[in-house]
């Protein structure tokens, strides 16, 4: 990007940027804050890059649907949360889950609307939330029995481009499930005990429970 009249590389402009932001902080970030916000429907205001009452209650509000820290403060992770992860460490380590993440979408969704793919990414990403399940993204992949796509080797496929974008709407905090943990396609389950379990919304073929 340009900045004044030097051009900042993607990565030094995020070192650059500050790692916390909180009520009555101002600035690019901020701004950068409420615009994610916006778009996911939690942030309501204009953006100001102020951070007033409403940007502190919308940061609450995708803290607590995101199993983070509910503080109203926007800290390293939930800056990453959002997508705007300033660690070298942190974005290593995203990059890897983004990859594995297209890759079961793409083996366990091809075919399904949009919003279906992103759904079956934030499954994943709830159960490495929930202490039911691995706390890792690999781990909950890669739990035995957990993934069709891991059993019959679709996880091996290349993931298309829509994947990958899938995968990162997912990882930066898009939830079409609303915090479900389970997902199935009812004209092939042959378990009878998903159906014990609460379902939320059907998305496509699959249906998505908690």
């Amino acid at each position: 990007m340009i900045y004044g009249n030097e051009i900042y590389s993607a990565y030094e402009y995020n070192k650059a940027k500050p790692a916390l932001s909180y009520y009555g902080s101002r600035g690019q970030e901020v701004i950068d804050i409420q615009t994610r916000l916006k778009k996911w429907g939690y942030y309501k205001g204009n953006v100001d890059g102020i951070y007033g009452y409403q940007t502190y209650q919308a940061v609450r509000q995708f803290q607590s649907k995101n199993g983070l820290k509910v503080d109203g403060i926007a800290g390293p992770q939930t800056l990453a949360a959002l997508g705007l992860s300033t660690n070298q460490a942190s974005n290593y380590s995203a990059n890897k889950d983004l990859n594995l993440l297209a890759r079961i979408i793409h083996g366990e969704a091809r075919g399904e609307p949009y919003t279906g793919k992103v759904a079956v990414g934030a499954v994943v990403l709830n159960r490495t939330r929930h202490s039911s399940f691995p706390k890792t993204v690999a781990g909950v992949i890669y739990q035995p029995g957990a993934f069709d796509a891991v059993k019959d080797g679709q996880i091996n496929l290349e993931p298309d481009a829509e994947s990958y974008k899938a995968a990162r709407d997912a990882l930066n905090g898009w939830d079409p499930t609303y915090g479900c943990i389970y997902y199935w396609n009812p004209a092939t389950a042959t378990s009878k005990w998903v159906w014990s379990r609460q379902i939320v919304v059907t998305i496509g073929k699959h249906v998505f429970a908690k």
